[in-house]
């Protein structure tokens, strides 16, 4: 298995990463990758973009250098009850909507329940797409319970090649999510929150995992560009 796009990506726009939308669509165009989505942070990360540079992110290309990029967000969950630091206003002039949990940026409660409220409330935002890197030991929640709605509500889970890389208190959480995305039949989508070009489409670790778990390929939204573009028709996103 290999993946097509990576659909969570950020650039220096996050103060945090160290690369150009330019520099990363060149390394795009370079290794093969058809797609990726720039999700820069939203707001209440510390030292991200004015809400401007969300609603002016139509200045750039749809397609550039040969690669298809997908304008979008990694909105911060900032409370129990889904609410997300990026408004409706902006999420609707986006084309590509990732929601998380970060430590930071969270100010409610922290436990199985409130995270799961939290995540659920996600399955029902019309703007949202993903969660990313919900293997966190630190925001546990009811797995199944949340699988079983997002596969319902047709969103993805992201398997986030960076948490087994990287923090190997991530990876057992991350096999069970895996292998209820497979259960339930819930799409997920497999990147690498790249910060810099370097990390952009390497996702091996991810991938390693899904294949030692059996998982089903038609199950990863970017495993290929029919699987992609069958996504992103459902989702009302031009493929080119």
């Amino acid at each position: 298995m290999k993946i097509v796009a990576d659909l969570h990506t950020h650039t220096i726009a996050s103060v945090h990463a160290y690369a150009t939308v330019t520099e990363m669509a060149q390394e795009a165009a370079d290794t093969g990758l058809f797609a990726f989505a720039v999700t820069d942070h939203g707001e209440s990360m510390h030292g991200t973009p004015h809400p401007y540079y969300f609603m002016n992110l139509g200045a750039v290309p749809r397609t550039f250098k040969g690669v298809r990029i997908l304008k979008g967000i990694e909105a911060n969950i900032v409370d129990r009850k889904g609410k997300l630091d990026a408004d409706n206003g902006i999420l609707s002039n986006l084309e590509f909507v990732v929601a998380s949990l970060h430590m930071p940026t969270y100010k409610d409660e922290v436990s199985v329940d409130a995270c799961t409220e939290a995540y659920l409330s996600m399955a029902k935002n019309p703007f949202v797409n993903m969660i990313a890197h919900s293997g966190s030991p630190y925001f546990k929640y009811d797995y199944e319970k949340v699988i079983k709605e997002f596969a319902h509500s047709g969103k993805l889970i992201e398997i986030n090649n960076a948490s087994i890389k990287h923090k190997p208190d991530f990876v057992p959480n991350c096999i069970e999510i895996a292998k209820l995305c497979k259960k339930y039949g819930c799409r997920v989508s497999v990147d690498t929150d790249a910060h810099f070009t370097t990390q952009l489409g390497r996702a091996e670790e991810a991938l390693r995992m899904l294949e030692e778990i059996d998982f089903p390929e038609e199950l990863v939204v970017n495993s290929s560009v029919e699987n992609l573009e069958k996504y992103l028709t459902e989702v009302n996103i031009p493929l080119r």
